[in-house]
């Protein structure tokens, strides 16, 4: 029995010993890793989340700058959402990001999800290419049309704009800030959102479209289980916000799943840009956005958020530097665009990065 046990303790000594031996090295190097050729400038572009509008906008504007301009290699980097990418590209952690206009507008002013950030910025963001609008707007319940008229008649009451940190938000809540609505805002889940309106436990939610094209899924969804009614601002609150300093667009309501129960949707426009620093070239910039213009209709086959791009890129360029110029600075590469196409005024010259 001694024996047997002396022999146990022996071979379980020898598991031991094996188990501790060093492993086999193993090269680190991905065999599948794409190697940058020499004297190519790789460029780590931000963008959202995967699955998300943003991430899937970069993808293919990826595919064709890498396939038209080989000094180039770009790589697509999500983040946990477009504001992270600005923070990021601003502590230089990524080549470009994905920036939009009401971004700017907080950066700016050291508010909101930028408030105490810029001690921590080592550059500043600047514009340089902008690739479609989105829209947002308000809805409430259908059996609720006779009760709010406008979107003052939420003064008190549990809205819920948005996910705290998404930009359509942050857009939502400027708009009815410069009305004065003085709203209750109530934080909700996504899927949650339509037991919640007809519960009452909110009086009206958050609705946007993509380049005045696209309804987001998850207000599909609502729209499927709940009779909701897009509540417009009145023409006196349009005037009001047209005053503050944002815009006003009347989309379709034909871009919903259901009837809304008004034909014409008013909303609040801001811009989502995929913007580049400094260390890309007035040039380089410049010849960009000459290659998206002319591969705009293969960008638009590939993401509808890209039709207003196709339709006018020009224009496109144009109202995005309007959005954010008082903000953030214009990559000279972006000036020169807009310049050789007359679309550029003169007032903003001293507002070209240098």
């Amino acid at each position: 029995m001694k024996k047997l046990l002396v022999f146990t303790l022996f071979v379980m000594m020898l598991f031991v010993i094996v188990g501790c031996e060093p492993a086999e090295e193993v090269d680190a190097e991905d065999p599948d890793e794409e190697v940058v050729e020499p004297g190519v400038k790789e460029i780590r572009w931000g963008t959202s989340a995967v699955g998300s509008a943003g991430h899937q906008a970069l993808v293919s504007l990826m595919t064709v700058l890498n396939r038209e301009m080989p000094g180039f290699h770009i790589t697509v980097l999500p983040t946990p959402g477009a504001v992270f990418s600005v923070k990021e590209f601003a502590q230089e952690q990524l080549d470009g990001y994905y920036g939009a206009d009401i971004a700017f507008y907080e950066y700016a002013r050291d508010i909101d999800r930028f408030e105490g950030f810029q001690e921590d910025a080592i550059r500043e963001p600047i514009q340089a290419f902008w690739a479609y609008p989105m829209e947002v707007g308000l809805a409430i319940h259908a059996d609720n049309i006779d009760q709010y008229q406008e979107w003052r008649d939420l003064a008190g009451e549990a809205v819920f704009t948005g996910p705290a940190a998404w930009d359509v938000r942050m857009n939502l809540e400027r708009a009815m800030g410069i009305l004065e609505v003085n709203h209750e805002y109530v934080e909700q889940d996504l899927g949650m959102v339509s037991s919640a309106l007809e519960a009452g436990h909110i009086e009206a939610f958050i609705v946007y479209t993509a380049a005045e094209s696209a309804v987001a899924p998850w207000i599909i969804e609502i729209e499927l289980a709940t009779d909701i009614a897009v509540l417009n601002p009145s023409s006196e609150e349009v005037d009001l916000i047209i005053e503050g300093g944002m815009d006003v667009v009347e989309v379709s309501s034909d871009v919903f799943e259901t009837d809304v129960h008004t034909n014409t949707v008013m909303l609040v426009p801001f811009i989502y840009g995929f913007h580049l620093g400094l260390d890309v070239s007035e040039e380089e910039v410049y010849e960009m956005l000459t290659i998206i213009e002319e591969f705009s209709e293969e960008l638009m086959t590939t993401d509808s958020s890209y039709a207003i791009l196709h339709d006018d890129m020009v224009e496109m360029q144009r109202r995005g530097v309007v959005s954010a110029t008082d903000d953030v600075k214009v990559h000279p590469g972006l000036a020169r665009y807009l310049q050789e196409h007359g679309a550029w005024d003169d007032a903003w010259d001293d507002r070209i990065a240098q």
